[in-house]
């Protein structure tokens, strides 16, 4: 615990080369100089590492991000501070790196399974075509109602949940549109 004599700069201060407090308006002016000199060149930094290169500009984003949040923590010395932006975009292009092979990892699992089980597929079918016509009529939320119910398995209560409706709404706007399409497909 520091004593009440203690020299030590206040959370939210920047120590100046010199060993001066610095102000946080001060250390905030320092960070935008740094991000004014580095955005192009870590911009580049991240378009020659990634791809496809529209990544790069997430990645900068991500970058400048952490530069704003710890602003109070950027270097003074110039070759310093370039050396700490540098720091960070290696670890932001480093997670990145790695988020990207979990996806590919999980997408080539899911590859592997897709094609050892073949999921079941559908013949044409003219009552199918019946269905997709008359449902095709319908208003989108209440196709994506029916859908939810009948094709997917959910509640009505589920279903609420997913859309963000009221209960009360989704049960009326299901029990119309089936009668809708029990019109349609049920000849009178």
């Amino acid at each position: 615990m520091r004593s009440a004599n203690s020299h030590a700069a206040p959370p939210n201060h920047a120590r100046g080369d010199d060993g001066s407090d610095e102000s946080p308006i001060e250390a905030q002016s320092h960070v935008e100089e740094v991000v004014a000199r580095k955005t192009q060149r870590l911009l580049t930094y991240f378009s020659r590492r990634v791809s496809p290169v529209e990544d790069a500009a997430d990645l900068l984003a991500d970058t400048l991000l952490i530069l704003w949040r710890r602003y109070d923590a950027v270097p003074r010395d110039r070759d310093a501070a370039r050396m700490w932006a540098y720091g960070i975009a290696r670890r932001v292009l480093a997670t990145h790196r790695r988020t990207n092979t979990r996806h590919s990892a999980l997408a080539d699992r899911l590859r592997t399974e897709l094609t050892t089980q073949k999921p079941a597929t559908h013949e044409p079918d003219e009552r199918m075509d019946l269905v997709h016509s008359a449902l095709s009529r319908l208003h989108p939320v209440d196709q994506g109602i029916i859908r939810l119910v009948h094709w997917e398995g959910f509640t009505l209560v589920e279903v609420s949940a997913l859309l963000g409706k009221r209960q009360n709404t989704i049960r009326s706007r299901y029990h119309r549109a089936r009668s809708e399409l029990r019109q349609r497909l049920v000849p009178q």
